[in-house]
């Protein structure tokens, strides 16, 4: 099977934000300085096996709130039918919709996201939106949805009280995999996180997804994260055999060197 189990051994570190007391970072070094990277047309195989050109967008995304979608609606007011597939449909209706108990998510149209453009389109096939980016000159993180450039990145807040009666915000950053997506999770056909064969980056995923994970943590936290993520590469470059590599806690779904 190329993808690892679900539960293994990972190294975390842990550091208070240098931009706001009070907010300490936990962090996934094993998922961060692992040679993940999106496969998107280079042998992604979709989340549904009847849906492999649709990558993880079959079901649409859903807005974290009222301001992604608002920021994302902004975006898409600048997209024209040369470049997205769907232009009428959004027009039409709308890019977005009710997606129960006060949510709302991206409009979902023959079985894919509304700006997903489908194999053979002219305008090129993939996200819209993130094609929108590179053509503007921007990151994708400003004209994506928020699930969606974070994916599969994974922050989660706890708020952590101690012997003293203080408390403190608790922020970790580590590997958004299948259970991640909830009960379903388990149903998809095929992940990327885990999976051996997304795990071919020529970067680790701390530098290919910087964009993403300073939008998530700011500069400064970020430059503190490089520094623990280096430490970690180079422990794991010292390392002789596969035994010692997996007490240092790597990625399993990494090549080995």
């Amino acid at each position: 099977m190329p993808e690892v189990p679900l539960d293994f051994p990972r190294a975390w570190v842990e550091f208070d934000d240098p931009g706001k007391k009070s907010r300490r970072y936990r962090i996934d070094l094993t998922w961060l300085t692992s040679r993940w990277t999106c496969i998107f047309g280079r042998g992604c195989k979709g989340i549904y096996a009847d849906r492999p050109d649709s990558g993880c967008c079959t079901q649409g995304a859903h807005f974290t709130d009222k301001d992604d979608e608002k920021r994302v609606l902004k975006w898409a007011a600048k997209l024209t039918p040369e470049y997205w597939q769907f232009y009428d449909v959004g027009q039409e209706k709308g890019p977005t919709t009710k997606a129960g108990k006060g949510e709302r998510k991206t409009r979902v149209v023959d079985g894919g996201c509304i700006f997903l453009n489908r194999p053979g389109f002219e305008g090129g096939e993939g996200c819209a939106l993130h094609g929108l980016a590179l053509r503007e000159g921007v990151s994708f993180v400003k004209t994506k949805p928020d699930v969606c450039w974070q994916l599969p990145i994974r922050r989660a807040y706890d708020e952590v009280e101690r012997p003293d009666d203080t408390t403190m915000q608790v922020v970790s950053i580590t590997e958004f995999d299948r259970r991640g997506w909830g009960p379903g999770g388990k149903d998809l056909d095929w992940y990327c996180s885990g999976n051996t064969e997304a795990h071919v980056g020529t970067e680790p995923v701390y530098i290919s997804n910087r964009d993403e994970l300073v939008e998530l943590m700011g500069k400064k936290a970020y430059a503190v994260l490089v520094e623990y993520c280096q430490a970690h590469e180079e422990a794991l470059a010292k390392a002789r055999t596969p035994a010692s590599r997996r007490a240092l806690a790597a990625h399993p779904a990494d090549p080995e060197p």
